[in-house]
């Protein structure tokens, strides 16, 4: 028996981890297992064609939020094609759907309902001795004569170790740049939004079998390690073992880690401190800071200790910190959200994340969305429309809001520009509230925005600026901002530099040029330059010349140097 084992991925770059595993778990069985993965972009027809050309017997779908209505008109297709094919799905999109499914899509054979190792493999020893998959837990599935059964609520895996290693066993592609990377299932937590409210018993690979597979993906030199785990430190000590084997045998990859910060201890801390720079990513979903709305999504966390800890990680490590926000949460006005991205603002993230609260399938907040009177839209990705705290307009605006910090702060872009603005107003949301409010004006938030037309919206919204002196310190600031993400060209400069450099300063520019040429002789470094005036930049208002080096090295890309020399009185 073929079976294949395929996704539609968001993007190309991604890979999926469940297949693997699926693959891996079914090792043992007379089968044979194949990995097809495509992206939601690719024209139907041309999806159907590639399953076709593998002959398989089975064609199992991994169905999430991004693709359940292509991964839906796929079944339908094939079923019209070949009848005979045995067409199974599962995955997180489909975990709480039933019986009535299989009416909506007659060629729907089969439902596997959460972790899929054990239901797939029964399922798959079940057709390939000819019989049916009676007593195979967690699956809804068809028979021939077109009876819909459903199996008892078996238990998942207690063994994690019980699924060999599909990196070891060559399943996973490791060219595209990253690779997802699983040490444990479930979550300690119980919060309202989430899947893993349902799954509190966290159950984890053995050391061995981490420590191996780790070993395996940083011997290869994978660019980014990114674990999937949903409190990746849930036990301080198994934490900080794994931290320090990555410590001890990285090579050059990057790990991304979801975190609970409020776990962290002292222990954790220092030994966190040995990080080098580049190499650890934490993602930290913080979600509210209003203590009543952490209360009334389940979320017990110490939201002192969460603040205390952060603080402590970007003082004390070197390692890049992401916090998340959700909106349209209970109890959490749009005031108040507000307030929730000053104080995290406050704690200068390298990321700082929005995102709407989606009332997900299963989840405990979609199941009280009636009582709670939250609305959503019925489709994916089930985003939240309106609630008691919040509007419709609102939680658009905060989307807004979001979308202009990606172009931002999260792009190490007009950072010194927004805290400029945010000091003349008061808090870094209100400057954000404000540049989002211009770009949703000018329809510029519709398309895709490049970097160059970021900064033309940005100059347009300080050209608006009544107050002179305001005005003229936010252009110098927006000049200074743009040197540092994007090479100028003298001749094609924006209109909001002042490149009117006197003889004496062009002189003086000329001399750092020399020098700097110099320095980097015999080292195949490529130079340019680009100096401007500034006159606000500093709080003694006097009049500067900003020199901008660009050194371009092959393989390594280029990186940007600032010199500031006095300007002519």
């Amino acid at each position: 028996m073929k079976i294949l084992l395929t996704t539609l991925h968001a993007k190309y770059i991604h890979n999926s981890l469940a297949l693997p595993c699926l693959a891996s778990f079914g090792s043992d069985l007379d089968a044979e297992f194949v990995i097809r993965e495509y992206t939601v972009h690719e024209p139907k027809q041309n999806v159907v064609a590639s399953l076709l050309t593998e002959s398989p017997d089975v064609i199992a779908f991994s169905v999430y939020l991004w693709n359940r209505h292509q991964t839906f008109e796929l079944i339908d297709l094939l079923a019209t094609i070949n009848p005979k094919l045995k067409i199974v799905i599962g995955g997180p999109e489909v975990s709480f759907d039933g019986p009535e499914l299989f009416a909506s899509h007659p060629g729907l054979t089969a439902l596997v309902r959460g972790e899929g190792e054990k239901p797939l493999h029964g399922l798959i020893t079940a057709w390939s001795a000819g019989k049916e998959p009676d007593g195979v837990g967690r699956l809804i599935w068809r028979s021939e004569d077109g009876k819909i059964s459903n199996g008892p609520d078996n238990p998942v895996l207690a063994n994690l170790d019980d699924i060999a290693s599909p990196f070891q066993n060559g399943l996973v592609e490791t060219g595209r740049g990253f690779v997802y990377f699983e040490t444990s299932r479930g979550c300690p937590y119980s919060c309202s939004f989430c899947m893993s409210a349902l799954d509190e018993t966290v159950r984890s690979f053995s050391e061995k079998r981490i420590e191996s597979d780790l070993k395996w993906l940083i011997d290869r030199k994978v660019a980014k390690i990114k674990l999937v785990d949903r409190t990746f430190n849930y036990n301080p000590k198994r934490a900080r073992a794994i931290f320090r084997f990555i410590l001890e045998n990285n090579k050059q990859s990057h790990f991304h880690f979801e975190i609970g910060a409020h776990l962290l201890d002292e222990e954790t801390l220092e030994l966190l401190e040995q990080v080098p720079a580049g190499m650890f990513h934490f993602e930290i979903g913080v979600q509210s800071t209003l203590p009543q709305t952490l209360t009334a999504i389940e979320r017990r966390v110490s939201l002192e200790k969460v603040i205390e800890n952060i603080k402590a990680l970007k003082a004390r490590t070197r390692i890049e910190l992401h916090l998340d926000l959700i909106a349209g949460l209970p109890g959490e006005g749009y005031d108040r959200f507000l307030e929730s991205i000053d104080r995290l603002f406050d704690l200068q993230p390298d990321h700082l994340q929005i995102e709407p609260v989606k009332l997900l399938p299963g989840s405990p907040l979609r199941i009280s969305a009636k009582t709670q009177n939250l609305h959503f839209d019925p489709n994916p990705p089930y985003t939240i429309t309106a609630s008691p705290d919040m509007i419709y307009n609102e939680l658009e605006m905060l989307g807004n809001i979001g979308r202009m910090i990606d172009l931002t702060w999260n792009s190490s872009r007009l950072k010194g520009f927004l805290n400029k603005l945010s000091g003349s107003h008061g808090s870094m949301s209100k400057a954000l509230e404000l540049l989002a409010l211009h770009l949703h004006g000018k329809g510029l938030f519709r398309l895709p925005l490049s970097q160059q037309s970021l900064f033309e919206a940005v100059w347009d919204f300080v050209r608006q600026i009544p107050d002179t002196e305001e005005r003229e310190t936010l252009q110098d600031y927006l000049a200074h901002d743009y040197p540092l993400c994007e090479r100028v060209i003298p001749a094609k400069a924006p209109d909001f530099f002042d490149i009117g450099l006197t003889p004496a300063e062009q002189d003086k520019v000329r001399t750092e040029v020399e020098k700097r040429q110099l320095e980097l002789r015999g080292q195949k470094i490529r130079l340019q330059y680009f100096a401007a005036i500034f006159n606000h930049l500093e709080k003694t208002g006097q009049r500067q010349v900003r020199l901008f080096f660009y050194l371009t090295k092959s393989h390594t890309g280029r990186t940007v140097e600032e010199l500031a020399l006095p300007g002519e009185m």
